[in-house]
């Protein structure tokens, strides 16, 4: 008997992403609608530059991350509002999304705070793009939030769709490459600049411009090989995906990361210690915090400290140091003791400072902690339970309900918002009143 080796064809993969059009300018304009179909921004960090634009605001001209300062001019002549980052609206306002969106397939990878993955491949009996317009209705009429929805048989395509989805009128907010014909999809890519393909961006753009790749559909046609050894796996990878080879698996549950941030620019400058050692232990503690989240434990403890860049009449100082730990350590007491001896080791009185912060290094599993014979800092189950009972505090209660001495009462480290709406969804005094 002669077994047949002909492998059964695997299905096409149906993989979309869902962007949410404008988050953070669109976040606000749910909660206030005496700012729809006005031309609006919302800045950065400290008020300093646009990092969310209305479509008003785009038709005038504003820039993603141009300095505000520099468009004061047209703001005050075409009544354009800028409104400071409130990131417990948009961190909130993104769970509710995702919310939302999980109910259309169980397998999700939130990508960003206003995007995220759904494999839609075991929808056979679906027509996809009239399920994309109804994801698109639903997210409408339950938040308010306008979105839009690409799919294709690779994270790279539903990704490049969604850009489509976007940019193109006719698409009316969802574009489905698997329902175009291979013809349709190419048309579309050679009239999509390389810079605009995810993965590859404006930084290495002018890169492969130089080697005559200036469209999608050139870097899909390209030699995989040989940009894999000019460029990266990367490169390689979202060359295959163009051509519908799936190298990016969808990630329900995201990997722990390896390093954890925390930094700010200062709302002033601040030239103290004991008011810089107040911000780092605020950014330690909430660095501590996302440790804990993903139940790992740091091994080493980088600090840095800067002047700005930006003021050259005033001298500059930047300065930073890693410290490793003998054993990895998830406890913020014991994080902040090296952060701060860090911190007095780069301190220079004098400067003006800009900004500092801190980074968790060398994270391992928590469960895995390689323990030290000769330390004296070893894993202690009431100081386990102790930071336990702080998330806990926390989470229920909201962020510094309880907090380490050391972070300080006054803040004038804390950055500059001086136009930042209410916490209309995540507190309870801010919450929107109905008067008669």
């Amino acid at each position: 008997m002669v077994q047949s080796t002909q492998q059964k064809e695997q299905p096409v993969r149906q993989i979309a992403l869902v962007d949410a059009k404008n988050f953070y300018c669109e976040s606000e304009r749910v909660h206030n609608i005496s700012l729809r179909g006005k031309p609006l921004v919302v800045l950065s960090n400290n008020d300093g530059c646009p990092v969310s634009r209305s479509d008003e605001a785009k038709a005038l001209g504003v820039a993603m991350a141009g300095a505000w300062f520099k468009y004061k001019d047209l703001a005050k002549k075409h009544g354009i509002i800028a409104l400071s980052s409130n990131y417990p609206l948009y961190a909130d306002m993104s769970n509710r999304l995702m919310a939302v969106l999980r109910r259309f397939s169980p397998d999700q990878e939130i990508y960003s705070i206003d995007e995220c993955f759904l494999d839609l491949t075991a929808f056979k009996r679906i027509n996809l793009t009239d399920y994309g317009h109804d994801i698109c209705r639903t997210v409408l009429k339950g938040l308010g939030l306008p979105v839009r929805v690409g799919i294709g048989s690779t994270k790279t395509l539903a990704k490049l769709a969604n850009h489509c989805a976007k940019k193109r009128p006719e698409f009316n907010g969802v574009c489905n490459f698997n329902a175009m014909s291979p013809e349709e999809v190419n048309r579309v890519m050679s009239e999509t600049e390389i810079g605009d393909l995810w993965g590859v961006g404006r930084r290495l753009a002018p890169q492969l411009i130089e080697l005559g790749i200036c469209n999608v559909l050139d870097l899909k046609n390209a030699d995989s090989n040989r940009l894999r050894e000019q460029f990266s796996v990367v490169m390689e990878k979202a060359i295959r995906e163009l051509n519908g080879v799936m190298c990016i698996e969808i990630e329900e549950v995201p990997p722990p990361k390896q390093q954890i941030m925390s930094s700010k620019s200062f709302g002033q400058p601040i030239t103290e210690l004991a008011e810089i050692s107040e911000a780092v232990t605020a950014y330690m503690c909430r660095a501590a915090e996302k440790l804990r989240g993903q139940k790992s434990a740091a091994g080493s403890v980088h600090v840095f400290l800067r002047t700005s860049e930006f003021k050259p009449d005033q001298p500059y100082y930047s300065n930073a140091v890693t410290i490793p730990l003998p054993t990895p350590t998830d406890d913020s007491r014991r994080l902040l003791i090296v952060a701060l001896w860090a911190l007095k080791k780069i301190y220079r009185p004098g400067f003006n400072y800009a900004k500092a912060g801190i980074m968790l290094g060398e994270i391992v599993p928590l469960e895995g902690v390689q323990t030290d014979l000769f330390s004296q800092v070893q894993s202690d189950p009431k100081s386990d339970k102790l930071m336990a009972a702080m998330d806990a505090i926390n989470k229920k209660w909201g962020r510094s309900a309880i907090k380490v001495a050391s972070e300080g009462f006054a803040k004038p480290w804390a950055m500059r918002q001086a136009n930042k709406s209410p916490c209309w969804t995540t507190k309870w005094e801010e919450l929107p009143v109905i008067e008669d």
